[in-house]
């Protein structure tokens, strides 16, 4: 007999990780393990091989990863890079060695070239050169989607990888110093509304377009991938839709109500021109995204109001 379905979400406490978590209650399976970082740390590769030899889980969600925007990917590079490796070998191996049924890699657009053909699709990976201004990051999550392919091909492991586009929602950083560009706009509007700062000065050109996902979608899509995706090759997941940087300013700026002036500062780095996935796979598989921009943006924000409090630096 099969053992009683365990699954282990690494990273419960992340934007990601709380989403799956919060999806997989929502849909009844309520046996989710999980241990925070200062129980587990997934970098130590002999206190994650503890860790599956006492839980023995059935199922593995990997969306523990050190994350940030540009200036936190462009400060500290080697963190990026070093952290994110660990993290994945120790939980890769430790879920072949002790038996795991099936993981979820979870990695990101960024993995695809600066320059790829747009919208970018799954064989687009490793055609062209990354975007530098994120690039230890979608190295180490490149390593990740290569060692999950390998333990399939050597050893039969049941490994699938996910590849979301921009993610927000509930639970994302809002930080000043690591924070992506929604929340970190959603928060920088906020408080120039608060202060009455006449006016916004946004990061590049504002002509850069990006797709964004809500996470809740992302949860739903990883848990129904989980249970109906086997495959080698990786799965897009996001919209398949895109807005300017400058469209998205203009709708955080409406959501939140600040009237003040907003302008671009065309000197500071624009990141990759575009990145948009192509969604044919996942929608051909069963699953589409649900949540719509302006409605998640507007959830985000009350969410960020509640919670405003744990954000002061």
């Amino acid at each position: 007999m099969s053992k009683p379905e365990k699954i282990f979400v690494a990273g419960h406490r992340g934007l990601v990780g709380s989403a799956i978590v919060r999806r997989l209650e929502a849909t009844g399976r309520r046996g989710s393990v999980v241990r925070a970082r200062t129980e587990l740390d997934l970098t130590d590769a002999a206190a994650v091989d503890a860790f599956f030899t006492d839980e023995q889980p059935t199922h593995v969600i990997l969306a523990a990863a050190k994350v940030g925007g540009i200036k936190a990917n462009d400060a500290y590079p080697a963190e990026f890079l070093r952290e994110n490796l660990a993290i994945q070998t120790n939980v890769i191996h430790a879920a072949w060695v002790h038996g795991v049924q099936k993981l979820v890699f979870l990695g990101s657009s960024c993995i695809y070239p600066r320059l790829a053909p747009q919208p970018m699709q799954e064989e687009h990976l490793l055609t062209g050169a990354l975007e530098p201004t994120n690039e230890w990051y979608a190295i180490a999550k490149i390593a990740g989607i290569k060692m999950c392919q390998a333990y399939r091909r050597q050893y039969g492991f049941n490994a699938i990888s996910l590849m979301p586009t921009n993610l927000y929602g509930p639970g994302d950083n809002f930080s000043i110093e690591g924070s992506h560009v929604l929340p970190a706009l959603i928060r920088r509007f906020h408080e120039a509304k608060v202060n009455q700062v006449p006016e916004v000065v946004i990061w590049g050109t504002g002509t850069p377009m990006r797709e964004f996902l809500h996470v809740d979608d992302l949860a739903a899509a990883t848990v129904f991938l989980m249970d109906h995706y086997t495959g080698e090759s990786i799965v897009n997941v996001g919209t398949g839709t895109d807005v300017t940087i400058g469209q998205l300013a203009q709708l955080i700026r409406e959501v939140v109500g600040y009237t003040g002036t907003l302008s671009f500062d065309a000197t500071k780095p624009d990141g990759t021109p575009r990145k948009l996935l192509d969604v044919s796979k996942a929608t051909a598989l069963g699953w589409t995204a649900s949540i719509e921009l302006r409605a998640g943006i507007e959830s985000t924000y009350q969410w960020f109001l509640t919670h405003q409090a744990e954000f002061r630096r």
